[in-house]
């Protein structure tokens, strides 16, 4: 079915070093990231699977993985792989903000408060939305906890996405830490609502979405 297509796929969370031992980081397992490597590996694509810190593995001999550990490690990479790539899914939990300085030894409890001064890291999928081409189709995720449809489409806009796939913490079953996943599928016109299901079937129903997308 993609036997022709290379998909490029960004899985799990993006760990941020604040000292040698610490970092921000959030509860992405890559479950989900990792499954839709899997069904589009299945589907016949080239995968190219560029993954923060997890415990997944990947089965399917079609799945290269990249490992990277920070969002600036996992865009470095991402950058290489972008422009030979038909497809695009930016599935990784990465982190929004990173600490501005890291400090080369452990931080000390020598203080009731500790003050970090965070900066913002790179948008991955805004970042290359921009120069992306009319032959690639871009895929984002979109975790809410509310007014997720608004925030959902605005994301869909602003990163030249050809569809975002939101899942929101308000239903039970969906989001981290969960074999299953509860998502609805926005494109620019359109909403398709899917019901609770495993993050495999959940995987599937997506890369059939896309394919019939290309193939229209």
């Amino acid at each position: 079915m993609l036997k022709d297509k290379t998909v490029l796929i960004t899985a799990g969370p993006t760990y941020e070093p604040i000292d040698p031992v610490r970092f921000i980081g959030n509860h992405s397992t890559g479950k989900m990231g990792y499954a839709l490597a899997e069904q589009f590996a299945a589907a016949g694509a080239r995968v190219h699977l560029v993954s923060g810190p997890t415990n997944q593995q990947a089965k399917h001999p079609d799945i290269k993985i990249y490992p990277v550990t920070t969002a600036d490690e996992m865009f470095a990479q991402v950058k290489i792989l972008a422009p030979a790539a038909h497809i695009w899914v930016f599935a990784a939990a990465v982190a929004d903000y990173k600490s501005k300085t890291i400090s080369a030894v452990k931080l000390k409890k020598s203080e009731d408060a500790l003050t970090l001064e965070l900066v913002k890291n790179v948008d991955i999928a805004k970042t290359l939305g921009q120069n992306k081409r009319s032959d690639q189709f871009a895929v984002g995720f979109a975790l809410e906890t509310d007014n997720e449809t608004i925030n959902a489409r605005a994301k869909l806009q602003t990163k030249n996405l050809d569809m975002i796939v939101l899942n929101s913490l308000q239903d039970v079953g969906a989001g981290f830490r969960h074999d299953t996943n509860k998502v609805s599928i926005i494109e620019k016109n359109s909403i398709t609502n899917f019901s609770l299901k495993l993050k495999t079937e959940v995987a599937r129903d997506i890369v059939a979405f896309i394919s019939a997308r290309i193939y229209v």
